[in-house]
């Protein structure tokens, strides 16, 4: 884990200190991921005669930095995008467009509302995201290292992370 990697997540850690927070980020997180790539399952490229999404090209980056961030957690995270894509896929595939598209709205104002109450109602305070807009990239990494750490691996993030504070 590099220096550059626990500053951040030291400085994300302060603004996600109660666990309802927490359990509204994993909502969050995956429901914004999934809708978020969900339209752009529609498109597909052919790269060396494997079908590809546009969803899959543009996460790509995401998932470098998750990966060249912390290789355990990236790797992880990576794992559960391959899954969600495939979903992603399998809804654009099969539903018709007014379905997907509204799947599509339901899945991002119910993840942005997880976020929302997670803040407000739970930590009582403004997302960080606002005040540090490179947090948008660390929630997937906090909730990935949260449940490491559950699991019993990695005690040097849970160094970083600590107890969470009591609700």
């Amino acid at each position: 884990m590099s220096g550059y990697f626990q500053r951040q997540l030291a400085d994300y850690v302060e603004y996600h200190r109660d666990p309802r927070n927490f359990a509204m980020h994993v909502i969050g997180i995956l429901f914004l991921f999934t809708g978020a790539v969900l339209p752009l399952s529609l498109i597909e490229f052919r790269i060396l005669g494997v079908p590809i999404s546009l969803a899959a090209i543009l996460a790509s980056p995401a998932l470098i930095y998750w990966i060249l961030l912390d290789t355990a957690l990236g790797t992880a995270i990576l794992a559960m995008a391959v899954g969600l894509l495939s979903v992603a896929t399998m809804i654009a595939n099969q539903a018709g467009s007014a379905m997907m598209w509204s799947i599509f709205s339901a899945l991002m104002v119910l993840g942005l509302s997880a976020q929302i109450v997670g803040h407000k109602v739970f930590e009582g305070r403004e997302a960080s995201l606002f005040t540090f807009p490179s947090h948008l990239m660390l929630g997937p990494m906090f909730v990935t290292a949260k449940l490491f750490i559950a699991l019993g691996f990695r005690r040097d993030l849970a160094a970083i992370i600590g107890p969470p504070k009591p609700t």
